[in-house]
């Protein structure tokens, strides 16, 4: 398997080589040179398996012969040994017809660990094969940059510098990531927002000399592997429901357009996917965009769910590069001009390919709060303001006879002052975290500039060398 930018100008990669480069030297994102696919009778033989051996069964294309079946089976076993449920992704029906698969298992309660503890496995075992050493920069608007840091933490062959916007994720987001006090990791505060955090990290990547002295790699969803470790649980839902003879619908709240490009991809592979529905915030490009051809930037506004507090979903590119044909010097174009005008000019063809798949509905905060309050007084279901929000959508796009998968991508104890106001209820931290509020804090305030954030990581680099 190799794989291509989106923008042309790269050179084709393996998966190791992707894993390890993550954004693409042409400012691209990289995916697979041919989408691979399963049959009917393999989709069949997937039902049934255990959650980690079925994410190397669909890992196994994408790796190719990087790394053996068999090592990815163990890499794989043990990046979900440490989940606190024995499905990993639990479902649980909350309405007629609507589901909620719970993402949020791992050890730092949230879905970018179903990617993160595996990528960790996999750059650890890259690393190790190669002898060499890389410096992870990236960018979060909450719960990345936790799921990075306790993949990474205390792993010789890796630095981890994180970046996060300053006062904008919740408290508990922040001690998660600031509260790690291993030597190679260092927690950057930014005097920015998220989209501040996301193009300093590309300016980093963009700057080849600096690239190549501190050997950057990344884990933010520009990191193709990313995309790939989320694939799986997408399956194991629809061969839940009845897949590969039954047809499903997924709604994912989405900010950076990483975990519903993963259900995208799940349905590019033969996956019978029938709508993707995004919920989004008071930040609503997507939405815009899916219902009125409108991808326009707006202010980042804070709410209540901050992880989707995003004008510039990284991972739209890729879905462009489909949507136009593969054509790589169009999506180049549209997204350069993207940036100079805060306005793309997606074409109405393709547009309407995505409008005939996807479905977008956003929720200001008052909103967000109603539907928390109004799920828990229906059902006793306790969501957390994005899973709130993903519900949401799904109740609005489910069809009859399609089963409706919502993704509920945090645990509620993430955001406890959000939870209180809709219900009076303030979740309990599971026992790992429970002295998370009296833990010694170290991080930088940082200025948004790129500069500065060089600085900072020349000096974790030597300061772990």
């Amino acid at each position: 398997m190799r794989y291509i930018s989106t923008r042309g100008k790269a050179p084709a990669l393996s998966f190791s080589d992707v894993l390890l480069t993550g954004l693409a030297e042409d400012g691209g994102l990289y995916l697979p040179e041919t989408w691979p696919s399963f049959s009917l009778s393999e989709w069949q033989a997937m039902r049934g398996l255990p959650y980690p051996e079925l994410a190397a069964r669909i890992m196994t294309p994408f790796v190719g012969e990087d790394i053996t079946p068999d090592t990815l089976r163990s890499l794989c076993e043990k990046a979900y040994a440490g989940f606190d449920h024995p499905a990993i992704v639990p479902l649980t029906q909350v309405e007629d017809g609507l589901f909620v698969q719970e993402l949020f298992h791992g050890p730092t309660l949230a879905f970018k660990d179903m990617a993160m503890q595996l990528l960790g496995q996999l750059f650890e075992h890259v690393l190790a094969e190669r002898n060499s050493h890389v410096t992870i920069v990236g960018a979060t608007s909450g719960d990345t940059g936790s799921a990075a840091i306790e993949a990474c933490r205390g792993r010789d062959r890796l630095s981890v510098v994180i970046l996060h916007p300053k006062d904008r994720t919740s408290e508990v987001q922040r001690r998660q990531m600031t509260t790690v006090l291993e030597p190679n990791v260092t927690n950057l505060a930014i005097e920015g927002t998220f989209d501040d955090c996301q193009d300093l990290v590309k300016s980093l990547f963009a700057d080849m000399p600096f690239r190549k002295e501190m050997h950057l790699s990344a884990v933010n969803s520009i990191n193709w592997a990313r995309i790939a470790a989320q694939i799986p649980y997408y399956v194991y839902a629809a061969l839940n429901f009845g897949a590969p003879e039954q047809e499903v619908s997924f709604a994912v709240p989405t900010g950076n357009f990483g975990n519903i490009l993963a259900a995208w991809a799940a349905r590019k592979m033969g996956l019978p996917v029938r709508h993707l529905c995004v919920g989004s915030n008071r930040n609503d490009i997507l939405t815009r965009f899916l219902n009125a051809n409108d991808m326009t930037m707006k202010s980042v506004m804070p709410s209540l769910s901050p992880s989707m507090d995003i004008q510039v979903s990284s991972n739209f590119e890729r879905l462009l590069f489909e949507l136009l044909g593969r054509d790589a010097e169009a999506c180049a174009r549209i997204m350069t001009s993207f940036r100079a005008t805060g306005h793309m000019d997606v074409p109405a063809e393709a547009w309407e390919t995505a409008h005939a798949l996807f479905s977008g509905l956003a929720l200001d905060d008052a909103a967000t709060e109603a539907e928390i309050k109004g799920l828990h007084d229906r059902s006793g279901y306790l969501a957390d303001p994005h899973s709130a929000i993903g519900i949401a959508a799904g109740r609005r796009f489910r069809e009859s006879g399609v089963p409706m998968v919502a993704m509920a991508t945090a645990h509620p104890a993430k955001f406890p002052d959000a939870m209180v106001a809709a219900t009076g209820i303030r979740p309990a931290l599971p026992a790992h975290l429970a002295d998370l509020y009296s833990r010694e804090e170290r991080y930088r305030t940082v200025p948004a500039t790129a500069d500065a954030v060089k600085d900072a990581v020349r000096a974790a680099v030597l300061s772990n060398a």
